[in-house]
């Protein structure tokens, strides 16, 4: 009972954001306008300070771990290699496979994982590293699958363009110059990370109340079937693949709660944020956020009690 409050307590309030965003969205609070700006700021402003922050704060020279880094990137590969493989081969609707295959693998890791893992240990534990090995992988992979799959049937970009998309995702530059940072042997002036932070906080209230708002109920009925795969493939597949390997390979504690964030937590917020900004139509990620973010509270759990039931936490 205490881990399932503790679950409840870390995911119902995203869910409830959500639903108070629906709610101001028909009274008139949240107008089109205001949604579409909210999405725009997230993506370009406070969301890459947001993971500029997190990487900013990695010790990069005492605290990397190779092995843990190199699992966390591995099986984040191969979870959107297959994902994305399958569903183009499987899915007979192909406007929706980039939404799809976003929405079955990017977790809420930079945004739920170090809360998380801070009211389990205290401190932010693995949840950088973690961030370092998957984060970036999940962004990368984020433009190139939403610009190959894209809605209007553009095709496969040059690579040109895939490139220079890649090199100026506003998402991917934060985590580039957050990692640089943490390299050199400065700190942010406390003015500087106390305004930055503030700016960081705005993401996911803006990005869960613009999910909310935005939410068209008749649509996302339409789209149950992928929207119940991917919240499955999200909160139970990935984990149910990867946590037997991690425990072989010697993983425990908080390497192994940081995984099960990486691989099990709800779909992150951003993931609408970033398939509107490229063209998607988003109701598809957003059912998928809402339905990984009420299946967590119990998949994780379930995990939790799993994990310390056989004394690997």
């Amino acid at each position: 009972m205490e881990n399932l409050i503790f679950s409840l307590d870390a995911t119902l309030p995203v869910f409830l954001v959500m639903v108070a965003g629906g709610i101001l969205g028909n009274l008139g609070f949240l107008p089109k306008e205001f949604c579409k700006a909210a999405d725009k700021l997230t993506f370009k402003v406070t969301l890459p300070i947001m993971l500029f922050l997190d990487m900013a704060d990695v010790d990069m020279l005492h605290d990397f771990e190779p092995k843990f880094v190199l699992f966390c990137a591995g099986a984040t590969l191969i979870s959107i290699l297959v994902i994305w493989g399958l569903a183009r081969v499987l899915m007979r609707d192909k406007t929706i496979i980039g939404e799809f295959v976003q929405a079955s693998y990017r977790s809420s890791a930079a945004v739920l994982g170090v809360a998380f893992i801070q009211n389990i240990y205290g401190d932010a534990g693995m949840a950088p590293l973690m961030i370092l090995g998957s984060v970036s992988l999940f962004n990368i992979f984020a433009v190139l699958i939403l610009m190959v799959e894209s809605p209007q049937g553009k095709g496969a970009p040059r690579p040109a363009q895939l490139l220079r998309g890649v090199a100026t995702n506003p998402i991917l530059l934060g985590i580039i110059a957050g990692t640089v940072f943490s390299l050199l042997p400065v700190e942010l002036p406390s003015i500087a990370a106390k305004t930055l932070d503030s700016l960081a906080s705005l993401t996911t209230p803006l990005a869960l109340l613009s999910i909310g708002a935005g939410f068209e109920g008749a649509k996302a009925l339409k789209k149950a079937g992928p929207t119940l795969t991917a919240a499955l493939i999200k909160t139970e597949g990935l984990a149910a693949v990867f946590i037997p390997c991690a425990l072989a390979l010697g993983f425990r504690e908080k390497e192994l709660i940081a995984l099960l964030i990486m691989l099990g937590s709800p779909t992150t917020p951003s993931s609408y944020v970033m398939a509107k900004n490229m063209g998607h139509e988003g109701v598809l990620t957003a059912s998928a956020i809402a339905a990984t973010t009420l299946l967590s509270a119990l998949t994780l759990t379930g995990w939790i009690f799993i994990l310390h039931g056989g004394g690997w936490l």
